[in-house]
């Protein structure tokens, strides 16, 4: 399992020489996150503010290993290793060679960073508890156990770029009492410390302490303000004796730190745990899809404030990641607010899951804001699209606009599909065809696609949803590049513009239920009930 830390990738972030965040701790800022490839003198570069892609069981939900090569959109990629606990050993650690984890998940090194922790960061579902040395995972064969020796010599074999330490973050009914906040912080800081410890071969060099495995701490402590400011304060605290020789050459945790990250599913859930302002789930709903209760927009300004507790007492020249946001408001607002640099794509990946085609821009259309703001996607399970044959977005440009068409252009392969330079022959005697241009895939063909359970359907719209969320933080890139003090200017108009209450996923998260149930074993029964 021990490998030669000179082969192991080293990320580096730049802060962009332009951005405000060099003045102010929680100002949007433009940065490039840099992965050094020495073993093949490569580098991957991402912009940021920018996306990461999320995954179930290794795969990207919906795509093949040709789509996500082709997809532009798909650069890093998030992988929960949870979903591999059910076989002992892991199936991945059988994998030989270099690059284990992108080899046999079919990811290529020279185009995509993995990023590799033990949870989903998007599901919060009730758990067991944690112990002092353990962590309790969800796989398909139920509850697993996994003690930090395991993480760390999972991640010591798979080799994945990033690696988020093991933290003790409670999936139980809260709230939680202070004893139980105390001890997740006390666990989080041992486990980080934990993969933190030298490996066999390493060489560092005591004037600059780092470590070779790019490892991500989860800023632990929960809503609670005080444990959170409690937890970044351990990160930078001096070890001595024992717990200063288990992490040597590093003089704190910190140090050995590559970036901090959040996931704001737990923060929602415990935040939203007032039955009077949280509508019922239904029960069948929710066996369907755990995640189906956005974040109430409410919360938001709570989180930022949670996050920036965080963040204060820490260095502001590493990457900070948030997972789980629930629309485009809420990342827009953490950007605005507290400067985060990568955000997973699962809300708008989840939003091709239930037949919604994103449609929306930024910055948002400099017209009079409508009465009623609008949607900022299309439930394409809805009968009114059963005879739309446009495009999937109004706010886009598709391979079949005009020449003279202002609007931005979607790359995606749904709206600009790629055709073959010339038709295929079946024999010498067929005759020449003309290859006609490409033409979009419109609202009225994949409304049919999905009443008839398609699975290209959601393969179409997960690549169109990808390519607008990241067209969507490309021109964030450049408002703030070129523009930075009309940030919250757009801001504003983006909130005037779009609906926050996100109305057109509930519509289609209730449809998509329906016609979920219209298949499968006992769908006549309930066809007779109706």
């Amino acid at each position: 399992m021990s490998q030669n830390t000179h082969h192991l990738p080293a990320l580096q972030f730049n802060v962009g020489s332009s951005s405000s965040a060099r003045t102010s701790t929680f100002s949007p800022r433009v940065g490039t996150v840099i992965l050094h490839r020495h073993t093949e003198k490569t580098s991957l570069e991402v912009p940021t503010p920018g996306l990461i892609a999320s995954s179930s069981r290794g795969v990207v939900p919906h795509l093949s290993r040709d789509h996500v090569r082709s997809s532009e959109a798909i650069k890093w990629v998030h992988i929960p290793f949870e979903t591999f606990l059910e076989t002992s050993p892991s199936v991945p650690t059988l994998q030989p060679g270099p690059y284990p984890l992108h080899t046999f998940l079919g990811f290529r090194p020279n185009q995509h960073i993995l990023t590799m922790s033990l949870r989903d960061p998007a599901d919060d579902r009730d758990m067991p508890v944690n112990g002092n040395d353990f962590v309790s995972a969800h796989c398909l064969r139920g509850v697993r156990k996994a003690t930090p020796n395991e993480w760390r010599s999972y991640v010591m074999t798979v080799q994945p770029d990033v690696v988020v330490a093991l933290s003790d973050i409670p999936f139980t009914s809260g709230p939680h009492s202070q004893k139980r906040t105390t001890k997740s912080i006390e666990r989080s800081t041992s486990w980080l410390a934990n993969i933190l410890r030298p490996l066999p071969d390493q060489h560092v060099a005591p004037d600059s302490p780092s470590h070779p495995l790019n490892v991500l701490v989860h800023m632990a402590g929960g809503i609670t303000p005080a444990a959170r400011q409690a937890f970044a304060h351990s990160l930078l605290e001096p070890l001595f004796d024992k717990e200063g020789d288990a992490i040597k050459p590093l003089n704190n945790l910190d140090e050995g730190v590559a970036g901090y990250t959040f996931d704001l599913a737990p923060l929602h859930k415990s935040l939203s745990l007032d039955p009077a302002s949280t509508p019922p789930k239904n029960i069948l709903m929710a066996a369907l899809d755990p995640f189906s209760i956005p974040p109430a927009p409410s919360a938001t300004a709570q989180i930022i404030s949670l996050i920036r507790t965080s963040l204060t007492p820490l260095p502001t020249n590493k990457p900070r990641f948030v997972h789980s946001t629930g629309s485009p408001h809420e990342v827009l607002a953490l950007i605005r607010d507290v400067g985060i640099d990568l955000f997973d794509a699962h809300w708008v990946q989840r939003a091709a899951d239930i037949g919604v085609a994103l449609d929306f821009v930024f910055p948002a259309p400099a017209s009079s804001p409508p009465v009623t703001p609008r949607e900022i996607g299309h439930n394409l399970y809805d009968e009114r699209y059963a005879h739309d044959f446009s495009p999937f977005a109004d706010a886009l440009r598709s391979c079949s606009a005009e020449g003279n068409d202002t609007r931005p252009a979607c790359p995606c392969l749904a709206c600009t599909p790629l055709r073959a330079a010339e038709s295929l022959k079946h024999s010498s005697v067929d005759e020449p065809l003309q290859v006609q241009g490409p033409a979009p895939f419109t609202r009225a063909y994949v409304h049919h696609l999905l009443h008839t359970h398609e699975m290209s359907a959601h393969t179409l719209l997960v690549l169109h949803n990808l390519a607008v969320l990241d067209m969507f933080f490309a021109a964030i890139r450049r408002v703030l590049a070129e523009q930075p003090d009309k940030l919250l200017e757009e801001v504003a108009q983006f909130e005037l513009v779009y609906d926050n209450r996100l109305g057109v996923f509930a519509e289609a998260r209730k449809i998509w239920t329906e016609v979920s149930l219209a298949r499968g074993k006992g769908r006549l029964a309930r066809e007779k009930e109706k």
